[in-house]
């Protein structure tokens, strides 16, 4: 009706009109927070311990390519898979092991608890050495044979001549090592140190009968077992067969041929090799111990006679024997291994090591001198000038010694500050950190006592260096020193100088030649500062008011990664170019990955150069589809961290020890530093970019978890190890370039799960 007043005034009219937006608002929020994934959904990560499989098996795919690896560095690789492995159970498959018995029940970032790994791990791990043994078994050893060098599996297919020939060889140098050990009720069962290569037996007394024939007594047989010395050659080499190849045996298989003459007085009725692998990993108590350096000690003692944890026997073996061997180590079929060959395959590195075979071997590599460190130059004079970057193994780590030798001399120098995680055998910087304090140097040396595998070493070292006169620092309560700095201060003319070395590896001249790394060379004040506030931290726990450039853990190191990657996702999503690339040995940190995910959603490119364990997943919709990652298995360990930010234009790039793990960011001491030198910092990008070429040596992440080899196609191959050995040796004179001809073949690299 016309004349009738509306009911909706303007206030209810409005009143719904905001209530409608109102709802639509929290619609639209309901829907955004629908479509915003849960970055730390377990879905979205893998099990680090199955992530750690894949590397090994990748350098398995090493020893099985025959296209591209040469065959005796195929043989390299195979032993590096072993060693691994070895490794991985005595540490990682231990520590899993413990919480199964402690009752832990708690799940991982893939949402897997400990029984549920060890589940997955038991198939994919009985799946992989029966792999390692088709690599042996059906490549390697036919194709030894075709190179020229036979490996006799079994002593009775060996010829006359070789067995005259073994028959003196066991006599003159194995018998009068080997301890054969009985079992009986006078005699338990012996004690079998872990990783030991055995011989087991079952023996029976005999009796003599008529006619002086010897015949079995009517009773059970005993156990007997041999251990195989370590202390002699494993790869013995034979006279030539009839057709004039090469031959080899293993030491083991010569002792199974002459076992009789080890129990004269019985009947051998059966023999079999064994190898028990142990829970190695020290469990300290750092609270209580009073003494960490005691305490290291009596530990190291109990690492050889740990629970048991796997037992590997060659195929074949006895149902009797076996039945002992696993009563008495209290094994389980999960951890029961059969062998169908010989035990232990680190001795494919003896293999390696036989002369005569150069052909099947990549050349020998020579590391190149440091153009910018002249022969006749003092080191100091030549960081004065700028910033020095080094790339081992191509350039020499000869500077990093001469840079501790030289400090060690020099008069004007009053200290000498570092920390050691490994250190070599015999290593040179030691010697010099000695005769630094013998000459009346203030020195200051952190030695990690709890670096994995290297512990009874390092006492031994930090023992040496504390006679010497050095102040040493036995690690920190509660946490790994995993940083590498070295500092020197030297008193010049115009005051105070301190000079200072950062690196992502080691102070180890000989892994320097199996590991590629980077080192800083500097005396940039700013760092020298902060170089000295590192070591009163470590030395008396003191902080200082501010750092200028270093980052460090377990301090700020994490937090400082989380902004700069939450820098680049604002730059992305405010429409600006963001990109991170970044290089290191293992990626596992869960805040780390959720926050590249947020990048990635965000359209940040992430490309990630990780050697080892990666429990990121690439290519989930939403979530990591502008994420790769690769993986380079090549010659030489890759082993530098290298980390760079876009940062809108003004790029930040750091190197360090620190991988984006939980320990190294949480539990550890770790550096990591910028290069902020123009051409250094251009040159480090370089490097990082050639990796990410590499098309001959690098694996891709697929989405599922596996790794393919790149697909070249038609494109030029781009191997980035061979291509810094061609580039290292570049600017050398030409007479010096010559000796470089030479190649370096390194012994067996130890690829610490520490690292």
């Amino acid at each position: 009706m016309a004349g009738k007043a509306s009911d909706k005034t303007p206030e209810k009219v409005n009143s719904k009109a905001q209530g409608r937006a109102a709802e639509q608002k929290a619609n639209a929020a309901k829907e955004a927070a629908q479509e915003t994934p849960n970055f730390r959904d377990p879905a979205y990560f893998y099990n680090r311990e199955l992530s750690w499989l894949k590397f090994d098996e990748r350098c398995l795919g090493e020893a099985r390519d025959s296209k591209i690896v040469p065959l005796f560095e195929r043989l390299k690789f195979l032993s590096i898979t072993q060693s691994n492995l070895d490794e991985f159970f005595m540490v990682r498959i231990a520590s899993l092991k413990d919480q199964v018995h402690a009752g832990y029940t708690g799940t991982d970032i893939a949402g897997m608890t400990p029984e549920m790994q060890l589940q997955a791990l038991n198939e994919q791990v009985h799946s992989f050495v029966k792999e390692q043994y088709n690599t042996f078994n059906r490549m390697l050893v036919p194709s030894l044979e075709k190179a020229g060098l036979r490996f006799i599996a079994d002593y009775e297919t060996l010829s006359e001549t070789q067995s005259r020939y073994l028959d003196r060889y066991f006599e003159r140098e194995i018998y009068p090592v080997l301890t054969p050990m009985a079992m009986d009720s006078s005699r338990p069962f012996p004690l079998v140190r872990n990783k030991s290569l055995n011989i087991g037996a079952l023996i029976m007394v005999k009796e003599e009968g008529d006619g002086g024939k010897s015949k079995k007594k009517k009773k059970s047989a005993e156990f007997a077992t041999v251990q195989v010395p370590s202390v002699l050659p494993r790869v013995i080499e034979l006279p030539n067969a009839e057709d004039g190849v090469r031959c080899v045996i293993l030491l083991e298989e010569v002792i199974r041929k002459y076992i009789d003459s080890l129990f004269q007085h019985y009947d051998v009725i059966c023999t079999c090799p064994y190898r028990v692998m142990r829970n190695a990993d020290l469990t300290i108590d750092e609270d209580e111990a009073e003494d960490l350096l005691i305490e290291i000690q009596r530990q190291l003692k109990k690492r050889q006679w740990g629970e048991v944890i796997r037992l590997e026997v060659g195929e074949g073996i006895d149902k009797r024997l076996l039945k002992i061997l696993r009563k008495e180590f209290a094994i389980g079929d999960d951890d029961l291994y059969y062998i169908s060959g010989p035990l232990d395959l680190t001795f494919c590195m003896k293999l390696y090591g036989i002369d005569g075979f150069d052909a099947y071997k990549t050349p020998r590599y020579t590391p190149a001198p440091v153009k910018e460190f002249a022969e006749d130059e003092n080191v100091f004079d030549s960081i004065r000038k700028r910033d020095i970057l080094v790339h081992h193994p191509y350039m020499s780590f000869d500077p990093v010694v001469s840079f501790v030798k030289q400090a060690a001399k020099d008069p004007q120098v009053l200290a000498i500050k570092q920390t050691l995680y490994r250190v070599s055998g015999n290593s040179p910087i030691i010697h010099a950190l000695a005769q630094a304090a013998d000459n009346g140097k203030q020195v200051t040396v952190l030695v990690e006592l709890k670096a994995r595998f290297d512990e009874e070493h390092n006492i031994a070292w930090a023992k040496t260096l504390e006679k010497a006169g050095c102040h040493v620092i036995y690690g920190l309560l509660g946490l790994k020193v995993h940083s590498k700095i070295t500092m020197v201060v030297r008193r010049e003319e115009d005051g105070i100088r301190r000079y200072v070395h950062l690196g992502t590896g080691n102070y180890n001249d000989s892994t320097a030649k199996l590991y590629t790394d980077l080192g800083l060379f500097t005396c940039n004040e700013a760092i020298g500062q902060d170089a000295t506030a590192v070591f009163n931290m470590l030395s008396g726990y003191s902080e200082p008011d501010r750092w200028y450039k270093l980052l460090v853990a377990p301090y700020w190191l994490k937090k400082s990664f989380l902004h700069m990657i939450a820098r680049e996702t604002e730059n992305a999503a405010a429409g600006k170019p963001a990109f991170i690339r970044a290089k290191m040995n293992s990626l596992c940190d869960p805040a780390v990955i959720s926050a590249l995910y947020q990048a990635s959603a965000a359209g940040v490119e992430i490309d990630l150069l990780v050697r080892g364990i990666c429990c990121l997943k690439t290519g989930i919709p939403g979530v990591s589809e502008h994420i790769r990652v690769r993986s380079i298995v090549g010659n030489f360990l890759e082993h530098s961290r290298i980390f760079w930010f876009h940062n809108n234009g003004d790029d930040e790039v750091f190197m360090g020890s620190a991988d984006w793990m939980p320990r190294n960011l949480d539990k550890r001491v770790e550096i990591v530093f910028p290069v902020e030198q123009e051409d250094l910092k251009a040159e480090v990008q370089r490097i990082l970019m050639t990796e990410f070429d590499d098309n001959v040596k690098a694996h891709i992440m697929q989405p599922d978890g596996s790794y393919e080899k790149v697909n070249r196609r038609s494109r030029q191959p781009v191997n980035s190890q061979e291509l810094f050995m061609k580039e290292a040796w570049e600017w050398v004179p030409k007479q010096k370039a010559q000796a470089g001809e030479k190649r370096f073949i390194p012994a067996e690299p130890v690829v610490g799960e520490d690292e």
